[in-house]
């Protein structure tokens, strides 16, 4: 089990250095999978795993100053409450729907990999290359709300929506958003764990797992430059429909090998 966590960290640390989004998609069905947590506490674990890696993939691209700070903190301030409001709902729901939900999501993550294509303009961008913030700031703000709600329910990091938003919606350039996608990550993941306070974790396991991911992110995020984005984006996706078929099939046929201690 412990050979699978440190295995998924090290395929969650290189997807968010890499490409900034998708990898906390796999910290849950590993923790659950793999290591044998149960869903309750696998999600305040994934929220630990992908804000830590998340930090670390950021650190390679201060130096160059990719983030937008100003958009991060929009994004984050309003993915705040609704990871708090996320949590409460996934307290509601028995594993197995949330668990269906979270196959879902995987799916839609993976194909939205396959089919994004990158954008230098979007509707908010001005011609001197700012945010025109009067007219796009609801968008904005609705857009953090959706990913953190997203965090707060299913302890993943929402990458996958907030780098096809910064780019299509907020004009951002392909590094950019990813550089603010990790910040805004860190500020969700962060909300969503103070929102799952309380609940018991497997520290061993999520140290190992977590681990991995750092020095994963940490790698990868040097070596983003010199990979070709599209192919490591499109085997990642492809893998995430494996898991998240698995993940459905597994719910509905086989509920009972859920752990729940």
């Amino acid at each position: 089990m412990l050979i699978a966590a440190a295995l998924a960290g090290l395929l969650i640390g290189l997807a968010l250095g890499l490409l900034g989004a998708g990898g906390s998609i796999l910290a849950v069905p590993a923790l659950v999978y793999a290591a044998g947590q149960p869903l309750a506490a696998a999600v305040p674990a994934s929220l630990l795993i992908v804000g830590v890696s998340s930090a670390t993939a950021v650190v390679p691209r201060l130096r160059t100053r990719a983030v937008r700070w100003p958009i991060a903190l929009v994004f984050g301030a309003a993915g705040i409450p609704a990871a708090f409001g996320g949590a409460a709902l996934g307290r509601l729901l028995p594993p197995r729907v949330l668990l269906l939900g979270f196959a879902a999501l995987m799916a839609v993550v993976a194909v939205r990999m396959l089919t994004e294509h990158r954008s230098s303009g979007g509707a908010c961008r001005t011609s001197g290359g700012r945010i025109n913030w009067r007219a796009c700031l609801p968008k904005a703000l609705a857009a953090g709300a959706v990913v953190g709600v997203l965090t707060g329910l299913f302890g993943v990091g929402g990458g996958f929506l907030i780098v096809p938003a910064l780019t299509l919606l907020l004009g951002v350039d392909a590094a950019q958003a990813v550089a603010t996608s990790l910040v805004i990550i860190v500020i969700n993941s962060a909300a969503g764990l103070a929102a799952h306070a309380g609940t018991p974790m497997d520290w061993t396991t999520t140290g190992i797992l977590g681990g991995t991911a750092i020095l994963a992110a940490l790698a990868a995020g040097r070596l983003s430059t010199r990979l070709p984005e599209r192919v490591v984006r499109h085997g990642f996706a492809y893998l995430v429909l494996i898991i998240s078929a698995a993940i459905a099939v597994t719910a509905i046929v086989a509920p009972a090998t859920l752990p729940t201690r």
